[in-house]
């Protein structure tokens, strides 16, 4: 089985089932995180890989290798990685990180709230300021809401998604608990979420979405396995032995240093060992230097490439912003020393206003990104209070 050929973002407010959703269409459950499993709630990134298959006799869409109607063998029309997005408003910053690698997104709102919650609003404007167009709406729990409730909720979000970038999403209702209609909600997704055009031809890249240490404690010496990282390769292709450079790279006292490296092995998901990583679904790189590095997500954030390609890692950086329209009512001016959260690629950093020129501002950086150039949309948050909100997004000038 080859690699995953897309990934598709499942977003939503906390608690509208949305990893419950990927479960019953992947079959895995993808809070497997200690506190996630503890709290019942998404914290971290988690992924799923799906084969989307059709009936060649009925046209049933399923996931299943034999038609559940007529029980014929299903055709597969292309594996699909799954990337399940926290719901709740702390972990914002994490839902920007991961619209970077997103083809499209898989919106899930629940019948039984009324449209929209809070970080409905929210997530709304992180596909509208990371350009994310390709979507499906999916009405989950309509199990749980009578007839009339459902169509109530369901003119609620037409009236949430009027005017915006994803106004004319297909909305399907379902019931994950019970796997209600999920053959019709595949179908909505091949159809309104299409494998985007890809370039092998450049130099590769992929952004690091995740990264861990698989060895056990105790484990013979001769045995260990060097540092893995996973995330989606966004141009170019990786292969075996090849020589690769992440930066930023690895914190270090009082600075950060790229990290060289070679490549070990190559996987995704249950497609198992790949010779080659291509753009599209998610991946695995293992390498062959200190898995101590990767343990605990230390790399997320980072770019790979191969080994003196990347461009130079920056503390300091010079954007034009483009807030979102509906919120500046919310935020005063933006002023000096002031602190930002910005998203590029995979990764986080705080920066502090060091000059403005009306909407174009330096920062600098707490930790350093590495930018590849206005290419590599920017995503900002400021604060309001005490919590962070989406205020826009920027490109970078300089």
């Amino acid at each position: 089985m080859s690699q995953a050929e897309i990934n598709i973002g499942v977003v939503g407010h906390v608690d509208h089932g949305k990893t419950s959703l990927v479960k019953a269409l992947s079959g895995k459950w993808t809070d497997t995180h200690s506190e996630e499993l503890k709290r019942g709630i998404t914290i971290k990134l988690g992924y799923a890989d799906v084969d989307f298959r059709k009936c060649p006799k009925c046209g049933e869409y399923t996931t299943k290798e034999k038609c559940p109607k007529c029980g014929a063998k299903t055709e597969v029309l292309r594996r699909v990685s799954f990337v399940d997005a926290p719901g709740h408003e702390m972990l914002m910053a994490t839902v920007i990180a991961a619209s970077s690698i997103m083809d499209g997104a898989l919106f899930v709102i629940a019948a039984n709230e009324k449209c929209p919650q809070p970080q409905t609003l929210e997530h709304l404007m992180v596909l509208e300021t990371t350009n994310i167009k390709n979507v499906v709406i999916a009405q989950n729990k309509v199990d749980l809401v009578t007839k009339e409730q459902a169509m109530k909720n369901y003119e609620e979000i037409k009236a949430f998604i009027k005017g915006t970038s994803i106004e004319n999403a297909p909305i399907i209702p379902v019931s994950a608990n019970s796997n209600t209609n999920l053959d019709v909600l595949i179908e909505a997704i091949e159809k309104f979420i299409q494998t985007p055009k890809r370039d092998e031809t450049k130099e590769p890249v992929m952004f690091v979405a995740r990264s861990f240490d698989v060895n056990r404690p105790g484990a013979d010496i001769n045995n260990l396995v060097g540092a893995i990282v996973g995330g989606s390769v966004v141009c170019g292709k990786f292969k075996v032995g090849d020589e690769i450079e992440l930066s930023p790279g690895a914190a270090m006292e009082k600075h950060y240093a790229p990290i060289y490296t070679r490549i070990t092995n190559i996987s995704a998901g249950s497609s198992g060992r790949l010779k080659e990583a291509k753009p599209g679904g998610l991946i695995a790189i293992a390498t062959d230097c200190d898995p101590a590095l990767s343990s605990g997500d230390k790399l997320v954030g980072n770019v790979v490439g191969k080994r003196g390609e990347l461009p130079e890692m920056r503390r300091k950086i010079k954007i034009k912003i483009n807030p979102l329209k509906r919120t500046l009512e919310k935020f005063s001016g933006i002023q000096k020393n002031e602190p930002m959260v910005i998203g590029v690629g995979t990764a986080i950093s705080v920066g502090f206003v060091r000059e403005i020129h009306h909407f174009k501002v330096e920062l600098e950086l707490k930790r350093p990104v590495c930018i590849r150039g206005p290419e590599d949309r920017i995503a900002l948050l400021r604060k309001v209070g005490n919590r962070w909100r989406l205020y826009g997004s920027a490109v970078l000038i300089e």
